[in-house]
């Protein structure tokens, strides 16, 4: 039985062993340059969703809101 599956013919991921320097021979995923192994998919769900979230003291949100509180309450000098 001879056939030709198509994550035979795939692009190879890019990815490199640090240790016997030698590319990955897993199948890429379409679009991106890595396989799954690699980091493909992205990363964890943000937020709350994700398993090492703590408080959201440091989300990218609370601190737009700490900027945006700075800016109203920093002082403004008298403009010429």
């Amino acid at each position: 039985m001879n056939r030709e599956f198509a994550f035979l013919s795939a692009p190879r991921c890019t990815a490199t062993s640090k240790r016997s320097r030698e590319r990955c021979k897993a199948p890429a995923l379409r679009g991106c340059a890595v396989c799954r192994f690699h980091g493909a998919r992205g990363g964890g769900p943000k937020g709350p969703r994700n398993g090492n979230y703590r408080h959201g003291l440091h989300t990218r949100e609370t601190t737009e809101e700490y900027r945006r509180l700075l800016e109203l309450l920093r002082p403004r000098g008298l403009e010429p």
